[in-house]
């Protein structure tokens, strides 16, 4: 992939195929030409682990696609802890809202989980793509539904659903989405702590039923990193 004097990434095809096919929901229906129209505007940029993509609060100015590695929306309590929102693989969408008529703010913040490229948009150019290929916008709207869907999802989980279950389902949901096959299961990069907050319960609950879940062989646990043995099982846990 080489840049032109403008900044765009003058992709090649075979490199518009590998992207297509990260099956990205922001892509989804729009002929080849037009997908690659799109794509071959865009510039590629690079974000270490750790690093902020976008910020809760500043102008919504630019939109990502991720390529590679991952990343993670969040936002921050009043008590400075840090909640994870939802996790992004590669074909994920970071700064949607960059695609609206009326400026707005980033409502989350996202940072590299690990070291990620992506493809950025400024404003400008993403929302003449949308007023080009209508779908472009219709996929938006998409997104905007997945993430209704997954309110609904932590809201019913939240309420009816026991510790042991919604651990479950948060490995589950992280191994599907983020997870990278090794010997012996799937390998998830996440802390107790982030657990904990994505299944709303205690540190010291996380780390009590991840070492049960240990002992019985469904996944090993290390320092910043689990191998999920039985994802499928974690996923559909009794309570």
């Amino acid at each position: 992939m080489k840049a032109d004097a403008n900044g765009r990434t003058g992709l090649a095809s075979s490199e518009v195929a590998a992207i297509l096919g990260l099956r990205p929901r922001f892509l989804e229906g729009l002929e080849s030409g037009e997908a690659r129209a799109i794509l071959t505007a865009a510039t590629r940029k690079r974000f270490p682990a750790n690093s902020v993509i976008t910020r809760e609060g500043d102008p919504a100015t630019q939109l990502y696609l991720m390529l590679d590695g991952s990343a993670r929306h969040y936002t921050v309590s009043p008590q400075g802890e840090k909640i994870v929102i939802r996790w992004l693989p590669p074909g994920e969408v970071v700064g949607g809202v960059a695609l609206l008529s009326k400026p707005l703010e980033y409502p989350l913040s996202s940072e590299a989980v690990k070291h990620s490229s992506v493809l950025a948009w400024d404003r400008a150019t993403i929302r003449s793509f949308g007023a080009k290929y209508p779908r472009l916008l219709e996929n938006g709207l998409l997104i905007a539904y997945d993430y209704l869907v997954l309110y609904k999802i932590l809201h019913l989980s939240s309420n009816c659903q026991s510790a042991p279950q919604r651990l479950g389902q948060v490995l589950g949901s992280l191994a599907k989405g983020m997870g990278q096959k090794v010997a012996g299961g799937v390998e998830v990069y996440v802390r107790n702590e982030e657990l904990a907050n994505e299944a709303n319960m205690t540190v010291f609950t996380v780390s009590r039923l991840m070492g049960e879940w240990q002992r019985q062989g469904l996944l090993v646990k290390s320092r910043g990193k689990v191998v999920l043995r039985l994802p499928e099982k974690l996923m559909h846990m009794e309570a």
